[in-house]
């Protein structure tokens, strides 16, 4: 029959471990997230407005945001505990999933500007081009 063990060195170790691997589950689950390349790139649309709509939509990051804040913050406690020998690579991975997130989201508000922007542009021309004809 094997004893438990609760040696505070040991509990700390599994601790340490356990806290990693949340952080690396967070990590993954952003990037599973994040939207396909090809979404962003690629359009079927028929007008500038259709290829906008599209954009707009393919660059929802749904629940990535809340994927990164999780990871940095299981991150943050593990490292104020100093429970991890070599982080490194957690620190970099959260540092470019957070920029490249803010990039996404930046993005979208830019399009979603333009969705607004560009139709009405439109309008305009259209209304300078027929008061033109009327002359």
């Amino acid at each position: 029959m094997s004893q438990s063990t609760f040696d505070d060195d040991d509990l700390f170790g599994e601790a340490a471990a356990e806290t990693r691997a949340e952080v690396e589950e967070h990590l993954a689950a952003a990037r599973a997230e994040l939207p396909d390349p090809d979404d962003v790139w690629e359009t079927d649309a028929d007008n500038v407005l259709g290829a906008l709509n599209g954009l707009k939509s393919a660059l929802d990051v749904g629940d990535a945001v809340d994927s990164v804040r999780s990871a940095k913050k299981a991150y943050v406690l593990g490292e104020r505990a100093d429970a991890f020998e070599d982080a490194d690579d957690l620190k970099a991975e959260i540092e470019e999933l957070e920029s490249l997130v803010g990039d996404i989201e930046s993005a979208a508000e830019a399009v979603g500007s333009l969705t607004g922007t560009v139709p009405a542009i439109r309008g305009a021309l259209q209304d300078a081009a027929e008061a033109g004809d009327d002359e």
